[in-house]
């Protein structure tokens, strides 16, 4: 009897081992998708049957303040290398002459775990990689030359048809006529089947990315749709969730294979969004993929499996996509991946473990975004938010700040008026903070001035102006100083009144009065 329990004791504890040795790990992410189709998220507008991605709820943990990057390729690459976008310079969707393309040389998860266990994993890399361009064609290696073992899949950004698309594996192009996301289910299933030692694998769908289109019938349920390019041109939406309802179906067809070949039990793994919705399907009023605003970086984030500790959890943790890179190499139980990290290439991720094991509810202050392209645009810009406050600083100067707990749509810009105390102490922590992360010093440039007045109330109106600037009462013998957000002087002299500020750019500047009083206040130009 002794025997037959110490025997049920050793093959319990090898069982046990062998699961922890087998860890995978699977990234799934699904091309430009938001929280706001997602049923699972409480500000949903609009959304469709996912029954195969809910199924990481109640094994898992749902963050509800997940930032990524505004685009496709910057996101990519922050995961990828743990790095912010002004570090490995992938600002822009990459595509054309003039993007920028992430350099083969960074560091990335699967060269780590190269590094971690040489030849202890193996390492994937299925779907859309739009990290860099696709000529010459010997780009077409770079996956390979990046640490991973096997590529397959989508090279740019986008697919030119679902139903006809040039396809890579491992450098080599061929054309495909099998429905994208079906083909790049199946090829993960093909990948997974073969495996049979811990694994990595990087998933990366096209779905729900444009072009929309009518999925094949079986693997939606929207009977009403013709298909037809006069119909999806003039009526998007229902095409954007087809196609999201087949990127269910087919990703829960991978689980379905994880379960089949026995590793389930032993794989953790985490859906994401890689931004917000494309702007001809955005449910909202304000910014899209592409912006910076919440609905552009505001995105599904779930992290689901036998390294969560009671699971079904929701957290309302600042998280980032970045984070994944940290994280990722934890779970495989890399923890002392930082010492293998050279001082020129800081990484910004940060673990996301200690909330998986119900070990900790928070594990950074503040989480940061940014796009840029070149040459700039409108919108180009960085943000930065903390648990109540967003602080927004566009490349063109302009600033917005917001309090996102009672104003999660950001309607209302607090820089449009005086702050409060505690309004001034979030916005001097998170300029402070972007200044410490970019090394620039203009983000604190726009603070909300108090104004010093002896016995008499200054009036400014209009704020925010357009062309003329008044000033209640009338001041006699005062001087004024218009200076910007830079401090640059723009206007210095006693008839601010008479001036016509019409040419002046939108932004953020800082009006100075002298003499009897000292008055100084912050106007916005619109």
């Amino acid at each position: 009897m002794i025997f037959k329990k110490i025997l049920i004791l050793v093959l319990f504890s090898a069982t046990s081992y062998l699961t922890l040795a087998q860890r995978n790990v699977i990234l799934i992410i699904a091309d430009d998708l938001g929280t706001d189709y997602c049923g699972f998220y409480e500000n949903h507008l609009d959304t469709i049957a996912m029954p195969n991605i809910r199924r990481l709820l109640n094994r898992g943990v749902r963050f509800n303040k997940a930032w990524s990057n505004p685009l496709c390729s910057p996101t990519r690459a922050g995961i990828l290398t743990g790095r912010y976008s002004f570090r490995t310079g992938v600002g822009n969707a990459v595509g054309g002459a003039t993007s920028a393309v992430l350099d083969t040389a960074e560091i990335t998860i699967p060269r780590m775990l190269n590094k971690f266990k040489p030849g202890g994993y193996d390492k994937a890399n299925i779907g859309k990689w739009h990290l860099q361009l696709p000529t010459p064609i010997s780009n077409y290696i770079f996956p390979n030359k990046m640490g991973y073992d096997h590529y397959e899949g989508n090279f740019t950004g986008v697919v030119s048809s679902y139903y006809n698309w040039t396809k890579v594996t491992n450098g080599v192009a061929s054309t495909n006529t099998n429905y994208a996301t079906t083909e790049t289910a199946d090829n993960a299933v093909s990948w997974i089947k073969k495996q049979n030692k811990p694994f990595f694998l990087w998933l990366a769908f096209n779905a729900p990315h444009v072009p929309f289109h009518l999925p094949p019938k079986w693997l939606h349920s929207d009977t009403t749709l013709s298909g037809l390019d006069a119909d999806i041109a003039a009526n998007p939406k229902p095409y954007f969730k087809a196609a999201l309802e087949a990127l269910d179906h087919e990703i829960g067809r991978v689980f379905d294979s994880l379960k089949r070949f026995n590793k389930w039990d032993s794989t953790d793994i985490i859906f994401i969004g890689d931004n917000g919705d494309d702007a001809q399907v955005a449910q909202n009023t304000g910014g899209a993929k592409g912006s910076v605003y919440q609905e552009g970086v505001s995105v599904p984030f779930i992290i689901s499996g036998p390294s969560v500790s009671a699971p079904g959890r929701t957290s309302d943790a600042l998280v980032n996509t970045h984070d994944l890179f940290a994280t990722i190499l934890d779970l495989f139980g890399y923890t002392n991946w930082q010492t293998q990290i050279p001082g020129n290439k800081p990484v910004d991720s940060k673990s996301i473990l200690p909330i998986l094991k119900n070990k900790a509810s928070e594990i950074r202050p503040w989480v940061f975004t940014e796009v840029f392209k070149i040459p700039t645009v409108a919108g180009d810009g960085k943000a930065m938010r903390n648990k109540d406050y967003k602080l927004i600083d566009f490349d063109n100067g302009t600033q917005k700040f917001f309090y996102l707990t009672t104003d999660p749509a950001e309607n209302k810009d607090l820089l449009s008026a005086t702050l409060n105390a505690t309004d001034q102490t979030n916005y001097n922590y998170l300029c402070s903070e972007m200044t410490n992360l970019l090394g620039i010093s203009r983000f604190c440039g726009s603070s909300s001035m108090h104004s010093i007045s002896k016995n008499k109330i200054i009036t400014i109106t209009p704020n925010p102006f357009t062309d003329y600037i008044n000033v209640y009462p009338k001041l006699n013998n005062s001087n004024c100083k218009l200076m910007n957000c830079f401090g640059q002087l723009i206007y210095s002299g006693r008839t601010l009144e008479t001036q016509n500020f019409s040419d002046l750019p939108k932004g953020i500047y800082f009006l100075e009065i002298t003499g009897s009083i000292y008055f100084m206040t912050k106007l916005v130009k619109e």
